[in-house]
């Protein structure tokens, strides 16, 4: 298999398996709410998302992980590779159990002082913790593994395990049902046990497929390596972190200003956001392992090519979605949530928006990943981001309407979209106007089409279930620019002899 069609084969697994695991989700979510009631479900949600605030530190390692992988596997060096895992496996161990060493000691104070929970539940909040901390344990340790597969590109694999992560769950929400004993604990216990079956079957099939995957000695510890995963994992660390202040900031700061009603419009938001970015992230795993493999073995050219490659894709994939949902929003709303809060249609365009300005430069991101220089990318780049917090504080007390501190994010979300390109001058030399022929010259045709027929239909057309002849129009209308202005003569090729293939 060539390196674009395990990209594309990789994409397809990649969304078959994220809307498969949403429809089970949204189903599984719905029979525990029911099975558990109100109050076990609230104590579950509130309990193990304390925990599950860290899981943004296992995703950095993970990334850091598979650069490093990937970039010697570009090396084509198998004793680097190997030193490079167990180190990586090493790391993991240790951070993994100093986060579950600390997060246990305050497991008492968490659930009986800290948060609000009825006394008679209290004991059974406590086990929720503990078992929350040893699912985290388990991700720390598959995450190097996990990690492996993608600098391996074997998404296909891990898209399976997902898969059937998620039916384990609807089998879990519909056994919970037959069972007399405690539910919310059977639950906790039953969730652990699916944890430990995904770590099995990860580092079963890496024992006996990939030479690389062994369980690390004490005496393989390398200082060097072992330096070098902690340095690029606390900027990926800081990075991660950025964004969550700044989702943060914005609600906190909305909450003291409006209260908390607005919360949950700019809370639907998010939710809306976190659904659409599978899209893009999609194209962002499956293209990242070849771009890191490109620098590992000295191809910068092609590196950076496929990086102008991957923030087209990824901008495109997302506006095919992003414009009529946007265009669509309020309908979407009320189908979905009946009685629809006030700002919610707002908030949700507004962070789509911000997300596809994001996306026109993505691609850099991983350019900077690859060359590993991230300190001053990571404070430049990310930094900025936080602005939006204090920006937006400023104009609402000033008494500013609400979609001022919108109009901040997105602005800033597409400065900095912007500064990533003079950033990657310094640090890769980048030709910016390659990159403004290849990327921008490239997308902008498209967008216009989808807009306007997304424009066209919600302003002329008036008729029941009007959003999938939208949605239909924008998706057919925009595949054909992108066809015609958005493809090279080379893509276009792939694709024809794809679909032959696919016909056969």
């Amino acid at each position: 298999m060539t390196a674009s069609q395990r990209v594309i084969v990789n994409t397809i697994a990649q969304y078959t398996r994220t809307i498969i695991n949403v429809c089970l989700s949204l189903y599984s979510t719905r029979l525990i709410l029911s099975i558990l009631g109100q109050t076990d479900y609230g104590i579950y949600s509130v309990v193990a998302g304390v925990v599950a605030m860290l899981s943004f530190v296992t995703s950095a390692l993970t990334t850091t992980t598979q650069r490093f992988l990937s970039y010697h596997h570009g090396k084509k060096d198998p004793d680097k590779i190997k030193l490079v895992f167990g180190n990586s496996i090493l790391l993991h161990i240790f951070i993994g159990c100093g986060v579950a060493l600390v997060l246990g000691i305050l497991g008492k104070w968490v659930t009986h002082d800290f948060l609000n929970i009825n006394p008679d539940r209290q004991t059974a909040a406590l086990y929720v913790y503990f078992a929350a901390i040893a699912m985290l344990l388990l991700t720390f340790i598959n995450a190097p593994i996990r990690a492996l597969f993608v600098a391996r590109e074997n998404i296909v694999y891990a898209s399976i395990i997902d898969i059937v992560d998620g039916v384990l769950r609807l089998v879990i929400a519909i056994i919970l049902s037959y069972i007399t004993c405690d539910q919310l604990i059977t639950y906790s216990s039953l969730l652990v046990g699916i944890s430990i079956i995904n770590l099995l079957a990860f580092a079963i099939y890496a024992m006996r497929k990939y030479p690389e995957f062994h369980m690390p000695r004490l005496k393989e510890f390398d200082k060097t390596y072992v330096k070098d995963l902690s340095n690029f994992a606390g900027w990926t660390i800081y990075s991660a972190g950025c964004i969550i202040a700044r989702n943060q900031g914005i609600a906190v700061v909305l909450n003291i200003v409006y209260g908390t009603i607005i919360n949950s419009a700019y809370g639907i938001a998010l939710q809306v956001s976190g659904a659409v970015q599978f899209v893009s992230t999609s194209i962002l795993q499956a293209m990242n392992p070849q771009i890191m493999k490109a620098e590992g073995a000295g191809e910068r050219s092609k590196m950076l090519r496929l990086c102008e490659y991957e923030s087209k894709y990824a901008f495109l994939l997302l506006s095919m979605v992003a414009v009529p949902l946007i265009a669509e929003m309020d309908t979407i709303l009320q189908l979905w949530l009946k009685q629809v809060p006030e700002h919610a249609v707002m908030f949700c365009r507004f962070i789509l928006i911000a997300a596809l300005c994001d996306q026109i430069t993505v691609g850099l991101t991983s350019a900077n990943q690859a060359i590993g220089k991230i300190k001053t990318y990571s404070l430049i780049f990310y930094s900025m981001k936080l602005l939006v917090v204090l920006i937006g504080w400023i104009c609402l007390k000033k008494g500013l309407p609400v979609t001022s501190i919108m109009w901040c994010y997105v602005i800033i979300e597409f400065t900095t979209s912007l500064v990533r390109i003079p950033l990657m001058k310094h640090i890769a030399d980048i030709n910016i106007r390659a990159f403004c022929k290849n990327v921008f010259m490239r997308i902008i045709v498209p967008c216009i089409v989808m807009v306007a027929i997304c424009y066209l239909s919600t302003t002329h057309l008036r008729m029941s279930y009007r959003i999938i002849v939208t949605a239909i129009l924008s998706c057919c209308t925009g595949g054909i620019a992108i066809w015609f202005t958005a493809l090279g003569s080379e893509e276009k090729v792939y694709i024809k002899t794809l679909l032959q293939r696919i016909k056969h």
